[in-house]
């Protein structure tokens, strides 16, 4: 089981959009897909049809990531109706919010990566919608991930707070989670014969370089039609549809490749060993540096 999160630092880039875009690929693709709605907002879970009241959601799991809680925080989607195959939801919840504090402790943000542990064997790929922010859910997604693609859009807020995701995510990585890698930049809601989006493209472009994603989504009122009817983009009517289902096919091919690629012998050997140390530190509130100290004495004394 491979886990990607699909995450933006600002809100209203599409970062939903994006995420049931890939889901949608790899449903069509037949991949046993489960979609982990952490953003309180829960429009992932509204996306795939998952209505109503539901008595285990995302947020019973974090706070008791137990195997039948999970298990009954996960439904099937109403894709499925349209086209057979296995995609569920972890569905999300306004009360996931409580979990979004700023200083997590090493238990919280391990909360998910053991819950997933319960369905490992009954998914071949995790998908998770994160909050736009860099509180608790976030690093929690990314701390049970492999992979982050970070989405944007052609603006100047967008593309500061996609520089910020992308040095976080290098720091979480060398201090918490060495598996830990960065998919890439994907650009989304693109106007055409816009003036300031060819400009901060090129913005993007300079800034990122090949970390910036060839795959580039134009607005397009296609999308909003196919989630506001609950269904899979690959599933939607019109040569449209067709084109924007190629593009989050090109990405999920992007990620898949990626997740191929194997870790670096000392990425791994660090991995198992903060494994084990982390069952020490669990309790401590956050503290990236202090993190990063404690492990480069560990790994120093360990090697020696």
């Amino acid at each position: 089981m491979h886990v990607l999160s699909v995450s933006s630092l600002k809100g209203g880039v599409g970062k939903t959009t994006v995420a049931l875009g890939i889901a949608s690929a790899a449903f069509s693709r037949g991949l046993r897909t489960l979609v982990v709605d952490l953003d309180p907002q829960c429009d992932a879970s509204t996306g795939l049809g998952a209505f109503g009241e539901f008595r285990e959601t995302c947020a019973e799991v974090l706070e008791n990531p137990k195997h039948n809680v999970v298990l009954r925080a996960i439904v099937s989607s109403s894709w499925t109706k349209a086209r057979p195959g296995n995609i569920d939801v972890m569905i999300g919840s306004p009360r996931t919010i409580s979990f979004d504090k700023p200083n997590p402790t090493m238990r919280d943000v391990w909360k998910l990566e053991e819950a997933l542990s319960r369905v490992e064997r009954d998914y071949d790929l995790v998908i998770i919608d994160t909050p736009p922010s860099l509180n608790g859910l976030t690093r929690t997604a990314w701390v049970s991930s492999d992979r982050v693609l970070i989405v944007t859009e052609p603006g100047l807020f967008s593309v500061v707070a996609a520089d910020r995701a992308m040095r976080a995510i290098e720091s979480l990585k060398n201090g918490l989670t060495p598996r830990l890698q960065t998919l890439g930049v994907v650009i989304n809601r693109i106007r055409a014969n816009s003036k300031e989006h060819e400009f901060r493209i090129k913005e993007l472009t300079d800034l990122f370089g090949p970390e910036l994603l060839n795959v580039q989504i134009e607005e397009k009122s296609t999308i909003q039609q196919a989630q506001g009817a609950a269904r899979a983009i690959h599933t939607w009517p019109g040569e449209t549809a067709a084109n924007l289902a190629k593009l989050f096919d090109d990405l999920l091919d992007g990620a898949l490749a990626s997740f191929a690629k194997p870790l670096d012998r000392r990425a791994i050997k660090n991995h198992k060993r903060f494994a084990r140390l982390s069952r020490i530190m669990r309790g401590q509130k956050w503290n990236g540096e202090l993190l990063e100290i404690e492990l480069d004495q560990k790994f120093s004394s360990e090697s020696d």
